[in-house]
């Protein structure tokens, strides 16, 4: 099976609160919960193509919404980003985020109700799993029985040690060059209900997330999360040192952390910056894991093509493949590149393909149809086509993005960016209406979710595509190496001729067919009935080797021809 995992904001996805207010608290603008995910919607989910749901944003995290009603202890304004906080803040491993519970009190039984819900949809369930860093005001108010917390013995007299949680500076943590930035107008703590007098202290300071060994990080750095030691001394004498045996006692903590959360019934984890954590805690880490639960996977996200194959043999299932794939197809829908350099991407890494996800969204990426990307979703088309079909890749789409949403929202603290934020309260109106209210719908708008159900669930419908060998014809079609992009699926005696057109306007496009790819895929000569999987639409195509057929492609669209005798 061909993995295609549907991104949700958890807290964000099932929200009809329509106010939209600016730096809206959750009383003014609402929020989406687990339960907002009933078998109708994840009914929906499924039949678009998807195979995975990642549900963002689970685990608690900083946010400035009072929860002490509840136990929950209250975070400090000044290190949480936006009113709702960053999702990749955690407070607490071991808890459920008590915005997305209807009964705070018994948020873990939600998800795990959801969980159950998620499996019973034929879905399998991802969970983020932050392994760099952490909130400031790190607290576990549900860690169980003798388990320590992070930092609780740690010595801070040390800039590092071998088994202290975190990294220390002698001095104060100074956060001056950030007053007045997390507020609407300078407003400081103005949203909050956890507000205090006092500004927050923290002494000795520890290292920012993003590896500032500063007491002074800048705005633009993770300010509000502090580093994990998992054993490296990155500030030593003569230069970064490794210290990794005896077991870090970072390592241990995460590991059970991990195992916590696989007993619950997640099926994959996806592992935020993977790469700032070291590849021999993931080689430890992983097996643990998966002697215990051998069915769980591992989703990392890693950025520099250099350390892919050594992520993937620490026990990584998928990478990004952000640097390579997404950063050319966007650039080949914006027109800013040619097609055939689609081809060079693959070949980077074509002895690891089907470890490569693929995505033209996240949540830390614009919104194709934003002004800051392509400003039309159709133009995500053609990318997705390429990027859904070719070889063997997982796929992966962001809730929203079936329907064309734009991203284009002025939160709060996230701003008109192109995406949808992560920090702020929010109803993201697509969502509303695609899963709440499809009667406001526009016809553009259904146009294009038909679009993507019926390319994403080729992916699994056609063995051709989740499983068949593919071939990619450009090297032998150069005079379409600009605007279009053409290869070959196949499996058993079945055969698909795909297409994809990045331009504006139809192309009658003449494909060659080498005599190669006749040999490599044991395809006969002669004439072929073909059905276009994506209209319907039959033909007659005559196959030849190194000889050219004619195939009509629609503009920022495609075919798909499954070619029978």
């Amino acid at each position: 099976m061909k993995p295609i995992i549907y991104q949700v904001l958890t807290r964000l996805f099932g929200n009809r609160n329509s106010t939209n207010k600016e730096w809206g608290t959750i009383k003014e603008n609402g929020v989406g919960k687990m339960n907002d995910f009933d078998d109708v919607v994840l009914g929906k989910i499924k039949g678009l193509g998807a195979t995975h749901v990642w549900f963002t944003g689970v685990i608690r995290h900083a946010s400035q919404t009072d929860y002490t009603r509840h136990g929950v202890p209250c975070q400090h304004p000044d290190v949480v980003k936006g009113i709702a906080g960053s999702p990749y803040a955690i407070t607490d491993y071991y808890d459920i985020d008590p915005d997305i519970a209807v009964d705070t009190e018994h948020r873990m039984g939600e998800w795990q109700a959801l969980v159950e819900r998620t499996h019973r949809a034929g879905l399998k369930v991802v969970m983020d799993f932050v392994p760099n860093h952490v909130a400031r005001e790190y607290k576990s108010i549900c860690k169980p029985d003798g388990v320590k917390d992070l930092g609780e013995g740690d010595n801070t007299d040390y800039h590092f040690s071998r088994d202290n949680n975190f990294y220390y500076i002698n001095a104060p943590l100074d956060l001056s060059c950030i007053e007045n930035s997390n507020t609407k107008d300078g407003a400081w703590r103005s949203a909050s209900a956890c507000s205090e007098l006092r500004r927050y202290e923290e002494m000795p300071a520890r290292a920012t997330g993003n590896d500032v060994f500063s007491a002074a990080p800048s705005r633009n750095d993770w300010y509000e999360t502090v580093k994990l030691n998992y054993g490296i001394d990155y500030c030593d004498a003569g230069g970064r040192s490794e210290h990794f045996s005896p077991i870090p006692d970072t390592w241990l903590k995460m590991a059970d952390i991990l195992l916590f959360w696989a007993q619950t019934g997640v099926d994959a984890f996806r592992c935020d910056m993977a790469e700032m954590v070291p590849a021999e805690f993931w080689t430890w880490a992983t097996e643990r894991v998966k002697i215990r639960y051998p069915e769980v996977r591992f989703i990392g996200e890693v950025y520099n093509p250099a350390e892919y194959r050594k992520y993937i043999s620490a026990g990584f299932n998928w990478l990004y493949d952000k640097v390579g794939m997404y950063d050319c197809v966007r650039e080949v829908m914006c027109g800013r590149r040619s097609t055939s350099d689609i081809t060079a991407q693959w070949q980077q890494t074509d002895d690891i393909l089907g470890n490569m996800l693929y995505f033209l969204e996240n949540h830390d990426e614009q919104r194709i149809a934003s002004d800051f990307f392509a400003a039309d979703a159709r133009r995500g088309i053609p990318g997705l086509i390429v990027c859904a079909l070719f070889n063997t890749s997982p796929f992966m789409l962001y809730a929203g993005q079936e329907f064309g949403e734009r991203g284009m929202d002025k939160e709060g603290f996230s701003g008109r960016d192109g995406r949808t934020t992560i920090f702020d309260y929010w109803c993201v109106d697509t969502l509303r209406r695609g899963y709440f209210n499809r009667m406001q719908l526009s016809e553009e708008e259904k146009t294009l979710e038909a679009s993507y159900r019926r390319i994403l669930t080729l992916a699994n419908s056609e063995p051709a595509v989740s499983e068949g060998l593919c071939y990619d014809l450009m090297y032998a079609n150069r005079h379409i190496a600009d605007r279009q992009f053409a290869f070959l699926r196949r499996h058993g005696r079945e055969t698909l001729l795909v297409a994809s057109n990045f331009d504006d306007m139809p192309q009658e496009c003449d494909i060659t067919i080498p005599r190669h790819a006749f040999d490599f895929l044991k395809i006969e000569e002669g004439t072929y009935h073909a059905v276009d999987l994506l209209t319907d639409n039959a033909t007659e195509l005559s196959l030849e080797a190194d000889r050219a057929v004619r195939i009509a492609v629609p503009p920022l669209g495609g075919v798909v021809l499954k070619m029978q005798r």
